[in-house]
């Protein structure tokens, strides 16, 4: 149904509802009212029913107009939309024309091109023939070419390409060697120029004088008549003094003194407090001498507990595990060639935490480090493993963080470095132990080092002399200048050192020397 009718409809039945309303009115008045005034109401309501019937006829009229009005509206509109898509329509039918003869053109283009592509093919095909031909031809002629080359050179392809191989090898060799020399030597003078100052400025802050330990100490007697007591009846004094210490007493015709000897420097230590209390007592017999013995032996511990905790003191370090200090403090009587332990760990500690002051690194960090590095040498003869093993092990027991375990670890390289103060840690070891006058060795010992050191350079090909020089701190090589080229003696100096790393035990390090020269003598006569 169309909206018009709906209009319509709708005002017809207002009408009908408003003649309805009036006539129930009507029906209502009239019952209502009383008999005498029914005939003046039924005039009324007869006014009224004429009223609402003209009202209704005006609403029918007003409705069939509006309706009318909208059909035409309704009309118009709906013939404007038609006009509107029929210019759609056109426009759409206009784009498929052109598009239906673009597609036209590009089908011709297409078929052109495909048959221009097999006309190509063809003339490929032809010329690749042609080619193959031609790279046949070529391929005798230079196996022709090859075979008279062979015959003139007198070697085989194989061979040539062998040496050509060889030569270039040596060639990008000695380039190789002369820039890994140019790069060597800068990083060296950079390198050596900065560490050189660093290390200098650590040693002079740092000076330290040692007593030199000796397998044997001195004790001074008042008179030669103490001898005998200290020997006593049957030698029974001498031998409880030697039970008791585990060192030998020496009683000699020495004028006022009495000689301690053995090894260990702790026990020759107990063992001549031990005797100085007992001359000083005058009461020497065997039970004596052990309680004087226990005693001392509670007085050195004490001592060397105090000992540590000075020098830790000294070094501005703290939060030591007392367990800990108590390892330290025996260091103070044990020596390496001579050198003490305990002062060489301190001196190790002031020199490293200098170099980490000027290289702006945790200088608290590597004092520490350094003060602990030797701490393994207390127990290493009373238990199995590397002395830098050990002391790792007893650091990480009492509470050391992972930095001073690695460096203790790591001063001997015998771990990777985690750290840069585990590095200086080991720098500062190096320098205090090869400071000169620092250690010393046995005559024998050092005499075997100079001989291995010089062996070692003479057994490399083209060597003609080397000489240990320096008290063994440089070895000076000589070789033959008709064996050996200057880049080639460049690398020698390198392999010969790091062989002597390898197959050699020395303090501090070793420069090598290799000298080239040539030499042209003639006389005048």
């Amino acid at each position: 149904m169309s909206p018009i009718s709906t209009s319509i409809i709708a005002y017809l039945l207002t009408g009908l509802v408003g003649g309805l309303f009036g006539i129930g009115l009507f029906e209502l008045i009239r019952r209502s009212s009383s008999t005498a005034k029914r005939t003046q109401e039924e005039e009324q309501v007869r006014q009224v029913a004429q009223n609402a019937q003209r009202e209704a006829d005006n609403i029918v009229k007003e409705a069939k107009l509006e309706a009318k009005d909208l059909v035409l509206q309704t009309k118009a509109e709906l013939e404007k939309e038609q006009k509107a898509k029929m210019a759609e329509l056109a426009v759409a039918e206009k784009r498929v024309i052109q598009r239906d003869e673009a597609l036209e053109k590009r089908i011709s283009a297409v078929d052109k091109r495909d048959s221009e592509a097999q006309k190509r093919d063809l003339e490929l095909a032809k010329r690749e023939e042609k080619l193959v031909a031609k790279e046949a031809a070529c391929a005798r002629v230079e196996q022709e070419h090859r075979g008279a080359l062979e015959r003139v050179a007198g070697m085989t392809a194989d061979e040539a390409k062998k040496q050509l191989i060889q030569e270039m090898e040596s060639q990008a060799r000695l380039e190789a060697v002369g820039h890994a020399k140019r790069t060597l030597e800068e990083a060296r003078e950079n390198a050596e120029r900065e560490a050189r100052e660093i290390i200098t400025t650590s040693i002079q802050r740092v000076v330290r004088d040692y007593v030199s330990e000796s397998t044997i100490s001195v004790v001074p007697i008042p008179n030669d008549a103490m001898k005998g007591r200290i020997i006593g009846r049957e030698g029974r004094n001498i031998r409880a003094i030697e039970a008791a210490t585990g060192i030998d007493l020496i009683i000699d015709e020495t004028p006022e003194a009495v000689i301690v000897s053995g090894f260990d420097p702790l026990r020759r230590e107990i063992a001549k407090v031990s005797l100085e209390r007992l001359m000083h007592d005058g009461r020497i017999h065997p039970t004596r001498i052990e309680e004087i013995v226990e005693k001392v032996k509670v007085d050195i511990d004490k001592l060397m507990y105090d000992e540590a905790e000075k020098i830790i003191f000294e070094l501005g370090l703290s939060d030591f595990h007392p367990e800990l200090i108590k390892v330290l403090g025996r260091l103070k009587y044990r020596t390496s060639y001579g050198q003490n332990n305990l002062y060489h760990s301190r001196e190790a500690s002031y020199i490293c935490g200098i170099m980490a002051s000027e290289l702006g690194l945790d200088v608290k960090l590597a004092r520490r480090g350094a003060l602990l590095h030797d701490i393994g040498k207390a127990v290493s003869h009373e238990e199995e493993g590397p002395h830098a093993m050990l002391g790792a092990e007893i650091a990480k027991k009492y509470g050391e963080s992972e930095k001073i375990v690695n460096a203790i670890a790591g001063h001997h390289e015998q771990v990777e470095p985690i750290c840069p103060e585990s590095v200086l840690v080991a720098a500062a070891e190096a320098l205090s132990a090869a400071r000169p006058g620092a250690r010393r060795e046995a005559l024998e010992t050092y005499v075997k080092r100079l001989e291995k050191l010089e062996s070692l350079a003479t057994t490399i090909k083209g060597v003609q002399k080397a000489y240990a020089i320096q008290a063994g701190r440089e070895i000076r090589v000589i070789v033959r200048q008709e064996d050996i080229t200057d880049a080639e003696s460049f690398q020698l100096s390198r392999d010969l050192a790091k062989k002597i790393e390898q197959e050699l035990t020395y303090p501090g390090t070793i420069r090598v020397t290799v000298i080239r020269e040539s030499r042209y003598v003639e006389y005048a006569k």
